[in-house]
């Protein structure tokens, strides 16, 4: 286990393996939360999608914690930023993104503002959450990024052109996926808590198989399962 306090199931009725699993489910593939009840039902497994939801919301953040923490120091120098819109209620909020030269993702803000105050928000969580400033940062020709950069990492080499910064755009996708599968999100703060929590999943089992052997990408991903099962173990394993 790792220093971090383990996952406290208490009180739970089903035990903590098939807790796990389902929120495993629900945020390792494009799946809705009948999907899942589905798929345990299957096994038979009788729960419902709300208690799904649940589990989703509270265990799911408490696993993300435990991947960042492990993760914390093991990303890229190079960071390339990007923002995405998103509508909620009719409202249109903008979903910051960040990401290593890898493609793991560092970060993720939802905001309601597009501008230098945004972009400072999100410098100064991508800071203090990496512990350090990156060599190279890449992003698109918004204004707000060199604003912000001068105020917060003035001696950062900036590379601002679109061309530059397909990674990013590129991982946007999967949450545009599960935006449409969710029929849009309900509200803000079920946004933020869905998109923290899937980034650090998503990095968790994300292994690069195109450039892998057979043989590696089996090992890594049995590695990445491992992991899975340490944080999600119960407090009393």
């Amino acid at each position: 286990m790792t220093e971090a306090s383990p996952i406290r199931y208490k009180c739970h009725r089903f035990p903590a393996e098939i807790i796990a699993h389902a929120v495993w489910l629900y945020y390792r593939f494009p799946l809705s939360l009948r999907d899942v009840e589905d798929l345990l039902a299957e096994r038979g497994i009788n729960v419902s999608f709300q208690t799904v939801s649940e589990w989703a919301a509270k265990f799911g953040l408490e696993f993300a914690h435990q991947l960042r923490r492990r993760s914390r120091g093991h990303f890229a120098d190079k960071w390339q930023l990007d923002k995405m819109a998103v509508a909620i209620k009719g409202k249109k909020y903008w979903l910051w993104r960040a990401v290593d030269a890898n493609g793991y993702v560092l970060d993720v803000l939802l905001q309601s503002r597009r501008n230098k105050a945004a972009v400072l928000r999100l410098m100064r969580k991508l800071l203090k959450g990496q512990g350090t400033a990156p060599r190279v940062m890449v992003t698109d020709k918004l204004r707000s990024y060199s604003a912000a950069k001068a105020d917060l990492m003035p001696g950062v080499e900036h590379r601002s052109h679109k061309g530059l910064n397909n990674r990013v755009e590129n991982s946007h996708l999967a949450i545009r996926r599960r935006e449409r599968r969710m029929m849009r999100f309900k509200s803000a703060r079920q946004c933020q808590r869905f998109v923290s929590t899937h980034g650090q999943i998503a990095n968790l089992f994300l292994l690069h198989r195109k450039y892998l052997t057979a043989a590696d990408h089996r090992h890594l991903r049995a590695q990445a399962i491992l992991t899975w099962r340490e944080i999600a173990s119960p407090i009393d394993r």
